[in-house]
């Protein structure tokens, strides 16, 4: 049948709409300048270099009082967690980088052991532990000759000591960190095994123990590291904790650990090769903010550069997409206040990630660019390696990632094929249901979670007659990828309930109770499949015994900008046009009936994506419905990328 064209900008919901896509739209950028097809290795040496000099440079004459600590530093609060640490790192990291000891008037060493005082005094702890660390041996494993230890006194010593001390947050006794996620282990111990490289500590046993501890997982076999054990919480910190515990353990010789930890780190450094995005972006779900995620693509490539025998690709290769991040994060700086544009309109974040740890994300954005870029400089010069691809080629992917097999699998489907990329998870949130953990296609071009939002984005809450919200997430009982790489089935017998009001952010919630799975009497099958250009989602909901489902809702939250509607075969398909491509969305085969309405966000929190804003909602729902024992809902949902993205981002 001939399609019954009814294109029109949206206006069923009034001038709002219209005023906010009108909005985000002014926030677009036009079409990225053209681009030469390599970039040389000198240019690039001197691009970034000449960046983190202005920078370090302007951050160090912002400081005027260290004793008492500048409460605002270039206008924002300098009050936030690991906020003087980091920025004790990035000054040393670019000291090693530029050979400079003296900056902005300052002679760095006396500067940067003052400077530890005051996270020493406010009694800092994990990672401003550990930027202290990796600043004082900066300047010399050897105390005696240690530049910024013998510009202490005693006493101030004695404070440092006290600063180096992993037990402000590891409890000895116990054997574990106190009230943090798995990963915390590894902060820990890269912190001990320093203090004895420097002779902070000699209690070799002890460092050996905490080590050994943090390595458990890989020591039983792991590939990927459960940060609420034994929930199944895989994301971004899975590889970061690899590479700590491999550090540690190189700090003070355990082969043991580093032939444990090798395989892991071989598996995850080609897990994020297969997530890595044209931008540099890595991983596109669970605890982060898109800045975050490119500043890992820096640190991983260094990592890289120093370890060759953990790389997934070429060198000028994993040099392409360091240059595709490093680009977004400068177009994401403001030069004029010398901060990351952590708060733009439409931007979200996680909650402990407030204004008053964006001068310290920005610091620790610089220290992280000036380690990695010595280390990949480093690699480049001695490899030979003149230029490098100004844009990244990446592969194609097609395949099921496992995390853990047993009760509760879970895993990630890796795409990258044509116009579609996405990793589609299978893992626990740090709230059940939360959306940036759901089984959906995070990364695909047009879609994008609201950022710590409780919402059922493309993936359906249920709300039960007695009150009860649930979702089929947090892992999965079945999870059947197909041979290849083209479809997966998953099955769902156990589910886990929303507590939509939950807004518990802070970064010691994050080791709470987790929640129990449990059987509401409901069985879904969900099957993706790639078909073409097109990716379909067919869920089919059972019910064992009578159910009634008071609410049925689900939605596909757009970086579309531009919203056009057509009619085919009596199905509404909605075309939404953003700035990292267009996407069609279909739902058919609907056994229930469903409403379809558009919302337009505004800046709300439904808004605010990882990486763009997300101007419109595509919301589906449906009310009362009443299932009878072996009754079923049947649902299909087709999303179809029609071009390719464009990098929206680029300086």
């Amino acid at each position: 049948m001939e399609c019954i064209e009814a294109v029109r900008k949206v206006h069923c919901c009034g001038w709002y709409v219209v005023l906010c896509v009108l909005l985000f739209s002014t926030c677009s950028l036009a079409s990225p300048p053209s681009r030469p097809d390599t970039i040389s290795t000198e240019q690039f040496a001197s691009e970034t270099g000449s960046f983190l000099d202005q920078e370090i440079t302007a951050h160090l004459a912002a400081v005027q009082s260290i004793d008492p600590p500048q409460p605002v530093v270039l206008g924002v609060p300098t009050t936030g967690d690991f906020t003087w640490g980091s920025f004790m790192r990035a000054i040393a990291e670019y000291t090693a980088l530029s050979n400079r000891r003296n900056i902005a008037g300052h002679d760095v060493p006396p500067f940067l052991g003052k400077m530890g005082l005051i996270e020493a005094r406010r009694g800092g702890k994990t990672f401003a532990q550990l930027g202290a660390a990796l600043t004082l041996r900066e300047f010399g494993t050897r105390l005696e000759t240690n530049p910024l230890w013998q510009s202490l006194s005693p006493a101030e010593q004695a404070q440092w000591r006290s600063l180096l001390d992993p037990g402000r947050f590891y409890d000895r006794k116990a054997h574990h960190v106190i009230n943090l996620p798995e990963n915390y282990f590894g902060v820990a111990a890269r912190i001990a095994t320093m203090d004895y490289q420097m002779g902070i500590v000699t209690d070799r046993a002890s460092v050996d123990d905490m080590v050994t501890r943090a390595a458990d997982q890989f020591l039983h076999g792991a590939l990927y590291t459960d940060d609420h054990l034994p929930t199944g919480r895989y994301d971004r910190y899975s590889q970061e904790y690899a590479r700590f515990v491999y550090e540690s353990a190189q700090n003070i010789g355990r082969k043991d650990i580093e032939t444990a930890v090798a395989p892991a780190l071989k598996a995850e450094m080609q897990t994020w090769w297969s997530l890595a995005g044209p931008d540099g972006y890595s991983y596109p779900w669970g605890r982060t903010i898109g800045l975050v995620s490119y500043i890992d693509t820096l640190d991983i490539v260094g990592f890289l550069a120093q370890h060759p025998e953990f790389r997934p690709a070429p060198l000028p290769e994993l040099a392409s997409v360091y240059y595709a991040a490093w680009r977004r994060l400068r177009f994401d700086y403001l030069s004029d206040r010398h901060l990351l544009n952590m708060f733009a309109f439409g931007h979200g974040n996680y909650g402990y990630m407030g204004p008053e740890r964006q001068w310290q994300q920005t610091t620790s954005y610089l220290a992280k660019a000036a380690e990695s870029l010595r280390l990949l400089t480093a690699a480049l010069k001695a490899e030979n390696v003149t230029a490098f691809p100004a844009s990244p080629a990446l592969p194609e992917e097609a395949r099921f990632e496992w995390f853990r097999h047993g009760d509760r699998p879970a895993g990630v489907w890796l795409v990258r094929k044509g116009q579609l990329r996405f990793a589609l998870p299978f893992t626990t949130g740090t709230l059940p249901g939360i959306a940036d953990y759901l089984p959906a296609p995070h990364g695909l071009p047009g879609f994008a979670a609201p950022v710590e939002q409780m919402v059922p984005a493309l993936v359906p809450y249920l709300e039960l007659a007695d009150g009860r919200t649930i979702v089929a997430g947090d892992c999965a009982d079945e999870i059947d990828p197909g041979t290849d790489g083209q479809s997966l089935r998953t099955v769902w017998k156990r589910w886990v309930s929303v507590d939509t009001s939950s807004r518990e952010t802070e970064a010691e919630k994050l080791v709470g109770e987790a929640a129990k799975p449990f059987d509401p009497n409901l069985t879904t099958e969900v099957d993706w499949k790639l078909e073409g250009n097109a990716l379909v989602r067919r869920e089919t909901i059972t019910a064992s015994r009578p159910v009634m489902i008071h609410h049925f809702s689900v939605m596909f939250p757009s970086t579309g900008t531009d919203i056009i509607t057509r009619f085919e075969n009596e199905s509404r398909v909605d075309r939404f046009d953003s700035p990292d491509g267009s996407v069609e969305v279909a739902v058919s085969g609907a056994s229930f009936p469903l409403t379809e309405s558009l919302q337009a966000t505004g800046n709300s929190s439904a808004g605010k994506g990882a990486r763009e804003p997300i101007p419109l909602i595509l919301k589906l729902e449906s009310a009362d419905l009443a299932l009878k024992q072996g009754d079923s809902l049947r649902w299909i949902i087709t999303l179809r990328e029609l071009s390719n993205a464009s990098q929206r981002g680029e300086p």
